[in-house]
């Protein structure tokens, strides 16, 4: 028997970076709403459109959401006591949550855990995107296992939100 090797991905929603010519986005999002209302699988177009967007080069400046969640990643990892950590992005950033699986079970995971930044229910990247990747990925290891950490627990989003609004209180 392997020993467990555990692993978490922190999975973010990604941003468009602010040099990306924004004809491509609205022609991946028309590609993806035809798509969708097809009940098809993605075309080589958008496909190709997704990855030109997802690769495009970033900096700071040009993609602060990337960078912001690159540093809560930072803080998290550190609270994990060494697991192997990565990032993953819903759209238009890369890795995708499936690379970024794929990654850490070619370093060894054994047990994966994803978590995501979005904390409330009812939307659908984190209730209906994210399992169904995760659905795909686990026939295709069947020796991992693949968890989500989900749904988070409203009483303790709750009290992190009035944590930081006592932050800010002037009363404090």
């Amino acid at each position: 028997m392997r020993p467990v090797l555990q692993a978490v991905v922190l999975v973010g929603h990604g941003g468009v970076p602010k040099d990306c010519p924004q004809d491509l986005v609205t022609k991946l999002k028309r590609l993806e709403a035809q798509r969708r209302a097809a009940r098809r699988p993605p075309s080589q177009e958008e496909i190709e459109l997704d990855t030109t967007i997802r690769r495009w080069p970033r900096t700071a400046e040009t993609d602060p959401y990337l960078f912001g969640l690159q540093a809560v990643a930072t803080h998290l990892q550190s609270q994990l006591n060494g697991v192997l950590f990565g990032i993953a992005f819903n759209e238009f950033c890369a890795p995708t949550l499936a690379e970024s699986v794929r990654a850490l079970i070619d370093q060894g995971a054994t047990d994966v855990i994803v978590t995501t930044t979005m904390f409330t229910p009812g939307g659908s990247h984190s209730e209906i995107e994210i399992p169904d990747i995760l659905a795909q990925l686990r026939p295709l290891y069947p020796h991992v296992s693949i968890r989500y950490a989900w749904p988070f627990d409203l009483n303790l989003v709750a009290s992190t939100l009035a944590e930081q609004i006592r932050r800010f209180s002037i009363s404090s």
